[in-house]
């Protein structure tokens, strides 16, 4: 019975402490560098919800537009070490936290979807009045990224005058899960899918050290985010209780999967350039990602970083990022040179 008495207080005080990590969690600083993207950022609707954006002007021709879309579970803060060096080369820079992202709304009971992201992304270059776009994506946003794509080609096949539409000019893509068959999953990553998603978020907050590791695991082995950089991203994760969302937001797993022919033939059949910057210490998407997209795309295009750069390309080695991009855009232009009318 003294047995029976010392489990039932174990358990007792186990489940104490999961209720009150479910039902509380320390308050939100911004730090210096997070108050300032927020403040130089703004919002556009999207139905009855927000979303943030970044609209920034540059060095380069006032038509040259390039879209940055982050990965899982980030924000548009993980572009802010490439940013001055996408400024110098191009007119305009443009990026947005995903709904679900950063600052963000994070509605719990929504069903999120890749496609959704996509249009909000349509919407948002529209209410700007983009029409063309460079595309460089991470993770998760290159699914989207893929997505937009895939309607870009549509429209060209069909009757739409695409004029009256978004245009892609090139996708470039960093490490990211496009090729579901290349995955390899982190625990961590199963259990946000499941019921007990919500519980483990909100032991991140009891358990910070848990939570730096299994986002650290996933950085190159001398490229590991500085504590500063861990709490911003942690605070940017919590910021309207987005964690609680995660759960939801990790079915795109499944969207991989059931529409993964949709987003190879896109690729497959562009008519646009496609690179892949690639950090090839990356435990989730190891190199059998790049065989397999060298195998799958023969005309695609990409660049192996330093053995040693992981999960993160533009955040662990972004000037090596920035050279890779920018001498993939001198093709491009060669490319455009030699599509536009005229040539032969």
């Amino acid at each position: 019975m003294a047995y029976i008495g010392k489990r039932g207080i174990v358990l007792s005080v186990l489940a104490a402490v999961l209720v009150w990590a479910f039902r509380t969690s320390p308050a939100l600083v911004l730090s210096p560098q997070l108050k300032e993207w927020k403040q130089s950022g703004k919002f556009f609707s999207h139905g009855q919800f927000k979303v943030f954006y970044h609209d920034e002007t540059g060095k380069g021709e006032a038509g040259e537009v390039v879209l940055c879309i982050h990965g899982f579970p980030s924000s548009s803060h993980d572009w802010v070490k490439v940013w001055d060096g996408l400024q110098g080369r191009f007119g305009r820079v443009i990026a947005s936290d995903l709904l679900g992202f950063g600052f963000s709304d994070k509605p719990l009971d929504h069903n999120y979807s890749i496609f959704e992201q996509a249009s909000i992304i349509e919407k948002l270059l529209e209410t700007l009045e983009v029409k063309e776009v460079y595309i460089l994506s991470h993770d998760y946003g290159d699914t989207v990224a893929l997505e937009l794509l895939r309607r870009f080609l549509d429209r060209q096949k069909s009757s739409e005058k695409s004029a009256a539409h978004l245009r892609i000019t090139s996708v470039c893509l960093l490490n990211g899960g496009f090729l579901p068959e290349t995955i390899t999953f982190q625990w961590v990553q199963y259990l946000l899918t499941t019921s007990f998603g919500p519980y483990l978020s909100r032991l991140s907050n009891l358990l910070p050290f848990s939570f730096r590791r299994s986002i650290g695991k996933v950085f190159g082995p001398d490229t590991k985010p500085t504590p500063a950089e861990y709490d911003d991203h942690q605070t940017l994760l919590r910021w309207n209780d987005g964690h609680l969302a995660m759960g939801s937001i990790s079915q795109y797993q499944n969207e991989r999967v059931a529409h993964r022919e949709r987003w190879v033939e896109a690729v497959q059949q562009s008519t646009i350039p496609v690179h892949l910057i690639y950090g090839p210490a990356d435990p989730v998407n190891t190199p059998v990602l790049l065989d397999r997209y060298r195998e799958l795309f023969p005309r695609a295009t990409d660049t192996v970083l330093n053995s040693k750069i992981g999960h993160y390309p533009h955040v662990e080695d972004p000037q090596s990022v920035l050279t890779a991009f920018f001498n993939f855009l001198e093709k491009v232009a060669s490319f455009k040179q030699s599509s536009s009318p005229g040539k032969m």
